[in-house]
């Protein structure tokens, strides 16, 4: 990957010379790497010249696959922070996050109108999906609460985090994420867990407004 990074998409057999590998031990490389979605092969461009018969696929990065080589924006967001923080505050950071999980309220409504059969939780799950978090929701049991009794309630599971590595620096990220998911579902949620601080899911747990207390 790294290879076709530096020099472009290539065919096998430049990888093979490039990487001194035999053409059959590139393949099952790149057969592997475009099952796991972080390269493609393409057809070349047609004026690249060719001999006879069928002109040989390259192979170029796919988003996924740059993903791997891109830690550098995540140092690049943080130093931007850090400069927004310094000249702005606090405040100037803090909204900074609202405006940048907007597309919760935004695309909650869209998600809802589109499919009234989801819960709202449900519906809350499938707008962060489409954002890259990898959202669930499960059920919870009786739970013992503030409240007067036990409460039932669902937690929004969220596999990865976008954001993670920021977020551990920047914790108005997560404030703002589980603000707007307050806001969206017209009630008190609480965050459980958060990647950003090292934990290997981020969970909020949503209680049923049946059982929230008055």
């Amino acid at each position: 990957m790294r290879s076709i990074l530096v020099d472009g998409p290539s065919t096998a057999a430049d990888l093979a010379e490039r990487l001194d590998l035999t053409p059959a031990a590139v393949r099952r490389h790149l057969d592997h790497l475009i099952s796991r979605g972080a390269l493609e092969a393409r057809d070349p461009r047609p004026t690249a010249s060719r001999g006879r018969g069928r002109p040989a696929k390259v192979f170029a990065i796919t988003e996924a696959g740059r993903d791997h080589f891109d830690q550098q924006y995540d140092d690049l967001a943080v130093q931007a922070l850090r400069y927004l923080a310094e000249t702005g505050g606090d405040e100037a950071v803090m909204e900074f996050a609202r405006r940048r999980v907007a597309f919760i309220e935004r695309d909650y409504a869209t998600v809802t109108a589109a499919e009234p059969d989801l819960t709202p939780a449900e519906a809350l799950a499938k707008v962060l999906s489409s954002e890259g978090y990898a959202a669930s929701v499960r059920s919870l049991p009786l739970l013992t609460t503030g409240f007067d009794g036990p409460a039932a309630a669902e937690q929004l599971c969220q596999q990865h985090c976008p954001v993670s590595h920021v977020a551990h620096e920047f914790p108005q990220l997560c404030e703002a994420e589980t603000q707007a998911i307050g806001r969206v579902l017209g009630r008190h949620v609480q965050r459980l867990a958060t990647i950003a601080h090292g934990d290997g899911v981020c969970t909020t747990c949503i209680p049923h407004p049946e059982r929230i207390a008055k």
